[in-house]
């Protein structure tokens, strides 16, 4: 079955991946973890807990692995610019202490 899914760091597609996703899944390109809060249909960040699924358990940290039932990968998790702080801030970085690439 074929999907849209993309990292939701990088962006980049997740389509050889198979469904549902693993809690030990990552992305191929950037190795972000998969099974995360901020991957899920329900992880909305202006309602209470972060999450709309009133049954599902509390997780603290929405960036790490968990084992939650209620998980749904969201294909909108990714938001194109998110990471361009970074970005800058590498780019800095790389300007004062030189490229080692």
């Amino acid at each position: 079955m074929s999907h849209n899914l993309v990292c939701l760091r990088c962006g980049a597609s997740l389509a050889t991946l198979s469904l549902p996703l693993s809690r030990r899944d990552q992305c191929p390109e950037c190795s972000a973890d998969l099974h995360v809060c901020k991957m899920c249909v329900y992880f909305d960040k202006s309602v209470p807990r972060q999450c709309r699924e009133d049954g599902a358990d509390d997780v603290s940290d929405k960036d790490r692995p968990n084992f939650c039932d209620w998980f749904k990968p969201s294909d909108k998790a990714f938001e194109a610019g998110s990471n361009v702080e970074a970005e800058a801030a590498k780019d800095a970085l790389a300007a004062l202490f030189g490229d080692d690439d």
